[in-house]
């Protein structure tokens, strides 16, 4: 065996036809790594033999993106070219889409990616070592905790109401000196509930200026209600607000990664000097690009998801099953010890929901066909959830 032979025995390991002699310990990860959840992404249906399948598991758009994409999609032909790094063109678009200048957006490899580049901007250890806080809601995204951990700061999660909704006293007294970030869901994954314009002012009058309170608006174009927080405006009026904001729900586009930022420039500077090289595809801008140009068509396939939504709420109120107030595209069932059990019923019927343990389900609305399948599975399953 050649010398360059040997540098390439993996540790600890005897070379072909010999014994080991290494003293060299065995590779180790961060110590923080081992205290991180680990993320569970929603599965795959089972195929069932007499039904077709389908996934409610990952909150994905059934209807996938508009033509306009798809025409990108048949053309891209340049996987040899690296993408333009700044996606200048996609952020003027998003600019006079949204109303806001163009160099307060900063794109990544969707809102996780953006809110990657945001905690690795302002969330670390402290001069003296300690680790920073970030507050949050839980349950919520189930990325948090890992972005958070990965960033080398220290979640700070608030249990919910029993409604599924934050319960921003409770995180507005979480804040401490050593609080960088706040995050709030918008609507929550996965309970549902959104936040009102007015629980949002209040919150952020009791929040230090200097703390940057992010608002993730993953499923926005989804909700209905007049009354309920928009974070554009809210970064309008205060300077510590990050607005996140995806292309991956509403518009179809959850393959290619892509989503964003929208915050003052005195943010935008360092989320910039944070964001991996070449972390958003070309193909992924040319698709979002044109699937805001075709805006129209878009609402036209969100509203179709909507109506479906208002189906399934309806069917669920007839059966007296109670949920909590969702103005996303997912339904939570509160089901706690019998979760297992109405997530293995629906996966002997092809259809694949998303368990969180014995907490509860998480529906996405999907096809017309799943979500009556749906509710005829609800109808035959003995334990009706609570709130």
């Amino acid at each position: 065996m050649s010398a360059n032979d040997a540098a390439h025995t993996p540790l600890g390991e005897p070379a072909a036809g010999g014994t080991t002699t290494a003293t060299t310990p065995a590779v180790r990860p961060r110590p923080a790594l081992s205290r991180l959840p680990r993320y569970a992404a929603g599965k795959p249906p089972v195929a069932v033999e007499g039904f077709a399948s389908y996934k409610l598991s990952s909150n994905e758009n059934p209807f996938g993106p508009v033509p306009a994409v798809r025409d990108v999609l048949a053309r891209w032909e340049d996987v040899h070219r690296y993408p333009e790094t700044t996606s200048a063109e996609l952020r003027e678009v998003l600019g006079e889409f949204l109303g806001v200048p163009a160099e307060d957006i900063v794109t990544g490899a969707g809102s996780l990616g953006a809110l990657n580049q945001l905690l690795g901007a302002f969330v670390g250890a402290g001069e003296d070592g300690a680790p920073d806080e970030v507050v949050h809601a839980w349950r919520s995204f189930e990325a948090y905790p890992i972005s958070i951990g990965l960033s080398g700061g220290l979640g700070v999660p608030v249990p919910n109401r029993r409604d599924g909704s934050h319960d921003l006293e409770a995180m507005a007294a979480a804040v401490t000196g050593r609080t960088k970030v706040v995050l709030l869901c918008t609507p929550n994954n996965p309970t549902g509930p959104s936040l009102t314009t007015a629980q949002a002012e209040d919150f952020l009058a009791a929040v230090p200026r200097d703390v940057v309170v992010v608002i993730d608006e993953a499923y926005q174009e989804f909700q209905r209600r007049d009354d309920l927080v928009d974070g554009i405006e809210m970064y309008r009026r205060h300077p510590n607000v990050v607005v996140l904001r995806t292309f991956s729900k509403a518009h179809g586009l959850a393959g290619l990664r892509i989503g964003y930022s929208v915050a003052r420039p005195e943010i935008t500077q360092y989320l910039r000097q944070a964001a991996p090289a070449f972390s958003v595809t070309d193909l992924a801008q040319r698709a979002a690009i044109a699937s805001v140009r075709h805006y129209d068509e878009v609402a036209e396939r969100v509203q179709r998801v909507v109506d479906e939504r208002e189906r399934v709420l309806a069917g669920l109120d007839a059966l007296d099953w109670p949920y909590p107030e969702t103005q996303a595209n997912f339904v939570w069932l509160n089901l706690g010890e019998h979760s297992g059990a109405f997530a293995e019923l629906c996966d002997a019927h092809a259809l694949a929901v998303r368990r969180f343990g014995a907490e509860g389900i998480r529906v996405t609305i999907g096809e017309p066909e799943a979500n009556t399948r749906l509710l005829q599975l609800c109808a035959q399953f003995p334990h009706p959830p609570v709130l």
